[in-house]
């Protein structure tokens, strides 16, 4: 992309500035990030009143939770006149049922629609669906 450096010779993750995320909106960002760093074994990076960002140990992305006091859960799967998902996050996972496991005792809620029987939809504690999915059935 123009006007974006490339660092991937850079090993030093503090140091890169090739960065790039995914943004959540939340009425609690720091409750959501919380629940995403624990569910991933990440930890917190930046930590703002309305911004506080996810990041993974190593490597550029991160998982970002941003305040919006009007936040309104998407439905899933779509309804009419209802908010609906902008997109989701999908974590590969080794085991399923373990995983679906940690992630409710976490606070997230299997969706009642589950579309596929190697895939769960869960909804994070703010209502962003996301996918737990088998090593071998990944994008």
């Amino acid at each position: 992309m123009r006007g974006r450096t490339s660092q991937h010779d850079q090993p030093d993750r503090d140091r890169r500035t090739d960065y790039w995320g995914v943004v959540l909106d939340s009425r609690d960002p720091h409750r959501l990030a919380r629940f995403y760093a624990e569910l991933l074994d990440w930890r917190i990076g930046t930590e703002e009143d309305a911004w506080v960002t996810v990041r993974p140990p190593d490597g550029v992305a991160y998982l970002a939770c941003q305040l919006d006091e009007r936040h309104e859960p998407p439905v899933w799967p779509s309804a009419p006149g209802r908010p609906t998902m902008q997109l989701h996050l999908d974590l590969e996972v080794d085991d399923l049922d373990a995983a679906v496991a940690d992630a409710v005792a976490l606070g997230a809620e299997p969706a009642s629609y589950q579309p596929q029987d190697d895939v769960r939809v869960l909804l994070d504690p703010d209502g962003h669906p996301f996918c737990l999915y088998r090593s071998s059935t990944g994008p």
